[in-house]
C-alpha cells in the first residue's frame, strides 16, 4: 500500500514538474507550408504586358521542343491508321534524308517568323558586329562560351531575330549540333528549317565546299565546357580543340571568333568543381552518351527563381574580326598551332575590349582551362 502511494506521489510530482518546464518554454507559431513556400518563391505578378508573356511562351516552347516533338509523335503512334505514314516518315528521316550532313534545307521564311523575335527579345539577345565579312569566301565561326544550352547561338545564327543576314549579306550561316538531334521525329524538321546541321566532320566539309559565303558555326567548347557554365565566369575549353582549326585550313575558311557575353549567366548551376562527386558523375555520363547533363535551374513560368527556364539576362554576341586562313590540304602541326594562337589572341582581345561593358558583374577573368 505504501509503495502504491509513493508511486502515485512520484507521478504527481513528475507531472507538475513537466508542466512547470513546459510553461517556461517560448513557442513559435507554426507557419503553414504554403505560406513558407510563398515567402521563398518570387511569384510573377498577375498583370504583366502581353508582349512579355509571348516572349516567355516562345522561350518555354523552344526549351521543351524535344519533349513536345517526342510526345506528339507518340500520340500519333497511338492511332493505328497513321502507322503506315509514320513508318514511311521514319524510314525517310533515318535512312533516306541526308539533309543534316548536306547543308540542311534552310527556310528564310521560317527563320524570320515573329516567334523568333519574341524568343530573342526575352533575354534580350543581340550581337555586335566588329568587321564586314566579304561573301567571297567560306567562314567558320567559333562560338564561346557554350553555356548550358547555347541560347545566344540559336538567336544569332539560327534565326533572323537579331538581323544576321542584314548585317552580313551573302553569308549563309549554319549552326551545328549533335547528329543525334536529327533522329528525333518532327524536331529534326524544325531545326533543319532553321539552317541547323550536324556537327560531324562530313557535314562541316560539305557545307564549306558549298562555295563563297558558306559558313558554319561551331560551339567549340561542347559538352565539357557546359559543366563550367557558372554565372560571372568565362572558363573556356579551347586549348586542346584543334579540329575546327584544321577544318578551316583545309577548306580555306576564314576563322571568326565569337564571344557571347551573358551566355553563362542565364542559368544557375550546382557547384561541381573538379574532383567532386557531381563532376565525376557528369564526366562518366558524357563518356557514355557523348553529352552531359549539368545540374542547373533557372526560373519558372509563374515565378522568377525556381524552374528550368532561363533567366531574363542580356546576351550580347560580339562577332570579332576574321582571321585570314590560307588553304592547305594537309596542314602541319606548326601551322595549326600558329592559327590557334592568333585565334586565342583575337578572342582575348574581344574579352578585354568589352568585359567592362557587358560583363560588369563578372567574378573572375576569362580563363582557358583546357
Amino acid at each position: 500500500m505504501s509503495l502504491r502511494r509513493l508511486s502515485n506521489a512520484s507521478r504527481t510530482l513528475s507531472a507538475n514538474s513537466l508542466k512547470e518546464r513546459l510553461s517556461k518554454l517560448t513557442t513559435t507559431p507554426l507557419v503553414p507550408v504554403a505560406t513558407a513556400l510563398q515567402a521563398n518563391i518570387d511569384f510573377v505578378p498577375a498583370r504583366i504586358p502581353r508582349k512579355r508573356r509571348l516572349q516567355m511562351l516562345a522561350v518555354a516552347l523552344w526549351s521543351v521542343g524535344i519533349i513536345l516533338a517526342t510526345v506528339m509523335f507518340l500520340l500519333l503512334c497511338s492511332y493505328p491508321p497513321l502507322w503506315p505514314f509514320l513508318g514511311m516518315y521514319q524510314i525517310w528521316a533515318l535512312w533516306i534524308d541526308k539533309s543534316p550532313e548536306h547543308g540542311g534545307r534552310t527556310s528564310p521564311w521560317f527563320r524570320s517568323i515573329k516567334f523568333w523575335t519574341y524568343f530573342a527579345d526575352y533575354y534580350p539577345a543581340s550581337f555586335l558586329k566588329e568587321a564586314d565579312l566579304p561573301a567571297d569566301r567560306p567562314y567558320l565561326f567559333g562560338y564561346h562560351p557554350h553555356g548550358i544550352i547555347g541560347m545566344g547561338a540559336v538567336a544569332t545564327f539560327a534565326t533572323e531575330a537579331t538581323g544576321f543576314s542584314a548585317a552580313f549579306p551573302g553569308i549563309k550561316p549554319h549552326l551545328l549540333t549533335l547528329a543525334s538531334n536529327f533522329k528525333i521525329p518532327f524536331y529534326r524538321d524544325v531545326i533543319l528549317a532553321m539552317g541547323i546541321c550536324s556537327v560531324s566532320k562530313k557535314s562541316c566539309s560539305n557545307i564549306l565546299q558549298g562555295g563563297p559565303g558558306s559558313a558554319i558555326t561551331i560551339v567549340v567548347g561542347g559538352a565539357a565546357e557546359s559543366l563550367n557554365a557558372q554565372p560571372g565566369t568565362a572558363d573556356l575549353t579551347l586549348r586542346r580543340r584543334l579540329g575546327f582549326i584544321k577544318l578551316a585550313i583545309r577548306h580555306g575558311a576564314d576563322l571568326v571568333p565569337v564571344f557571347s557575353f551573358g551566355e553563362n549567366d542565364i542559368y544557375e548551376q550546382m557547384p561541381n568543381k573538379r574532383g567532386t562527386t557531381v563532376y565525376k558523375l557528369q564526366e562518366k555520363f558524357k563518356a557514355v552518351f557523348g553529352f552531359t547533363l549539368p545540374l542547373f535551374h533557372g526560373r519558372g513560368l509563374l515565378n522568377y527563381n525556381l524552374g528550368l527556364m532561363p533567366y531574363r539576362r542580356q546576351i550580347v554576341a560580339v562577332i570579332g574580326r576574321p582571321i585570314h586562313v590560307t588553304q592547305t590540304e594537309n596542314p602541319s602541326l606548326e601551322e595549326v598551332m600558329r592559327m590557334q594562337k592568333l585565334y586565342i589572341e583575337e578572342l582575348e582581345r574581344i574579352w578585354n575590349t568589352y568585359k567592362d561593358v557587358f560583363a560588369k558583374a563578372r567574378t573572375r577573368e576569362l580563363s582557358i582551362i583546357a
